[in-house]
């Protein structure tokens, strides 16, 4: 009896240890799996063999089966119906309607405040020449560039930068640009947004595989601060062989940026370090907000070795002499909001936090990620009322400041536990609809949600308060709710 009790009070007490560890580690199941079997690899066939077993379990008890057909909101990205009509109605300056990759190149070189440049319908090819746009617009006389209706004009780019932006107040509209180089690193960006060039705004445009379909930088002693991306469509359609950075939306120093209303899609790099952000903003850039959006890391392309994040603040990190501040504060970002978003089918982080302070975190659904992680000891969030299929951790003495989240204790997770996901009809194939309503919160929340709706007194947590939402059309094609 004695010997009974003994193996049983042993088992408790490793059970207890390993509780223990896995919550002071604070590292998912999904980081777990690709660690023991790179740990393994080369060691005795039978080590492999049960690093591969134990990889499989884990996997197993994380991630959610891949589904083969995921639908998105018709109210994220960029679609034919959203085009806001023709602004040369309107526009102080010219309308220039051009036909040709020549006539384009001509209408930029000689573009003035209030210019709309039309493209007609058509495939622009861009070999061996990007656009250096040095023009300046102005706060009631922007530049405008774009397509009467998304569709009517492609843009194929087979260079390294299509539109390299180095002045204030350009409008890019209505466009599809794919990129179409033979290597995948030479296929850099669809936009390249730096120095002076302030007040950009990327709309209800379809970018396709680049490495980063938007960057932005400082250059010499000026920083591109307060531009939009709004109602686009960020996707690749194949892995990005390339050692190169991954990431659709590379902010780098930038300030005051608003990224919303946009889908973000299969960023996968398969060479170099394999690691891939939907977006961050980082090099001690401040106030950079990203607001329902919605990152899928996994959504035609199918789930691939290598690491993807789905939203950042800090992503990677900086050198200092990149940094805007040049490391004097240390942070990677100052008092950025993520508010919003839904995030999904990451085998990484849903939203990262690296070194980065004073950032608010809120109203969030997570689905099939390794959850919120905030890191390192500069980084200080706010989270609050989110919804997460995952946990919410610090490590390395990140700190966080919650309230009225909805999430998983760690250590549930590695027995194949996820209760969030019982809330919604079929969350692997992203039918978000309530099967169970989660309780509602008790602080207000004045902003539109996901799907457009006002919240209530007593919001629920995570990115929406009704989902079938997302799928309603007015009758003129346009989705109910759609607000600024």
């Amino acid at each position: 009896m004695a010997f009974v009790v003994l193996l049983v009070l042993g088992a408790f007490g490793g059970a207890v240890a390993a509780v223990i560890v896995i919550d002071r580690v604070a590292q998912p199941p999904r980081d777990w799996a690709p660690y023991l079997q790179r740990r393994a690899a080369g060691h005795d066939p039978m080590i492999e063999r049960v690093a591969g077993l134990a990889a499989a379990y884990l996997r197993w008890a994380d991630r959610l089966p891949p589904a083969h057909r995921i639908e998105v909101p018709p109210r994220i990205g960029a679609a034919p119906w959203r085009d806001a009509g023709p602004p040369h109605a309107t526009a102080p300056g010219r309308l220039v309607v051009v036909d040709s990759v020549g006539a384009l190149g001509a209408a930029l070189a000689d573009a003035r405040p209030g210019d709309v440049i039309e493209l007609l319908g058509g495939t622009y090819t861009l070999e061996n020449r990007g656009f250096y746009l040095s023009r300046a617009g102005t706060a009631a006389a922007p530049i405008t560039l774009r397509a009467a209706r998304l569709g009517d004009a492609v843009i194929r780019s087979d260079v390294v930068e299509a539109f390299k932006v180095a002045a204030p107040y350009w409008r890019f509209e209505n466009l599809i640009m794919r990129g179409v180089c033979g290597g995948d690193s030479d296929c850099e960006h669809a936009f390249h947004v730096v120095g002076a060039a302030s007040h950009i705004v990327i709309a209800n445009s379809r970018l396709e595989n680049f490495n980063a379909q938007v960057k932005v930088n400082r250059e010499g002693t000026a920083t591109p601060d307060d531009g939009r991306i709004e109602h686009d469509s960020l996707i690749d359609t194949h892995p990005r062989v390339t050692p190169n950075p991954v990431t659709p939306i590379d902010l780098d120093t930038g300030s005051g940026w608003t990224i919303r209303d946009t889908l973000i899609a299969d960023f996968v790099k398969a060479d170099g370090n394999g690691v891939a952000y939907g977006a961050f903003a980082k090099a001690a850039g401040s106030g950079n907000r990203f607001i329902r959006n919605v990152v899928l890391c996994r959504w035609h392309l199918p789930d691939l070795a290598g690491e993807r994040v789905g939203l950042s603040f800090g992503g990677g990190g900086s050198p200092d002499y990149i940094r805007r501040d040049f490391g004097r504060t240390g942070l990677e970002a100052l008092g950025g909001t993520m508010r919003d978003n839904l995030i999904a089918f990451c085998n990484d982080d849903g939203i990262y936090v690296n070194r980065s302070a004073n950032v608010t975190i809120a109203h969030n659904t997570l689905i099939d990620t390794g959850g919120i992680d905030v890191r390192f000891r500069p980084s200080r969030a706010v989270v609050e009322d989110n919804l997460v299929d995952g946990a919410i951790r610090s490590r390395e003495d990140g700190g966080i400041e919650g309230y009225g989240n909805r999430a998983t204790w760690l250590p549930l997770l590695f027995l194949g536990l996820h209760p969030q996901r019982a809330l919604f009809a079929d969350p692997a194939r992203l039918d978000l609809r309530w099967r169970t309503r989660p309780a509602a919160g008790d602080d207000p929340d004045p902003h539109r949600d996901l799907c457009g709706a006002v919240r209530p007194a007593r919001p629920l947590p995570g990115a929406f308060q009704d989902y079938a939402r997302c799928f309603v059309r007015s009758a003129g094609g346009e989705n109910r709710g759609i607000v600024p």
